[in-house]
């Protein structure tokens, strides 16, 4: 969310065709996603030194921004089709919830962000927010040893207990890693 502060030109994905629908429908801003982003957006305001208040001006500068909506697929070693990244790779990328909820185990989780970090241009960064949703269960260490591995330089890790009211996806994590790592 706090992407389009920064660049203006945003890709989101997802593995699922109706993720990528409810996605649609908060992007078209017609009452057509059934989940309610707003105390996000103003969690993001706050956390941003804003006023939650501002979470309507943040809906609005994200669906700018917002340029396309597609599939991915991390266990491939193409994940995004051809066309969707500019060839020199990507400048950022943001996983919410995707490499742990798609990974059946750590092994499998390290390749999905082997993959993905064949789409950042070089000396780019990558950010991972969440272990959500039935997910590969993965410590703080597992997080940093996965991202060495896959030829990530660490620059900063924080790791965030969510609170109740906000882990209402149904899911069975308490831990959120920001990761903000360098691809070599």
């Amino acid at each position: 969310m706090s992407g389009c502060e920064v660049f203006n030109k945003v890709i989101l994905t997802d593995f699922l065709e109706v993720n990528r629908q409810e996605l649609r429908g908060w992007l078209q801003d017609e009452g057509g996603c059934s989940l309610d982003w707003t105390p996000y957006l103003q969690h993001v305001c706050k956390l941003e030194g804003r006023q939650p208040s501002a979470w309507t001006e943040k809906a609005a500068k994200l669906r700018q921004v917002i340029m396309d909506i597609v599939p991915i697929d991390v266990h491939s070693p193409q994940p995004l089709a051809l066309d969707v990244l500019p060839s020199a790779g990507a400048d950022c990328l943001v996983s919410c919830y995707c490499l742990e909820s798609v990974s059946p185990d750590l092994s499998a989780f390290t390749r999905a962000l082997g993959n993905i970090g064949r789409l950042l241009r070089m000396s780019y960064y990558f950010g991972a927010h969440g272990v959500k949703i039935p997910t590969v269960p993965v410590n703080e260490a597992q997080v940093c040893a996965s991202l060495k591995e896959t030829g990530y330089t660490m620059i900063r890790l924080e790791v965030y207990k969510l609170p109740p009211d906000l882990n209402d996806w149904g899911d069975d994590a308490s831990d959120v890693f920001f990761v903000k790592a360098m691809k070599e």
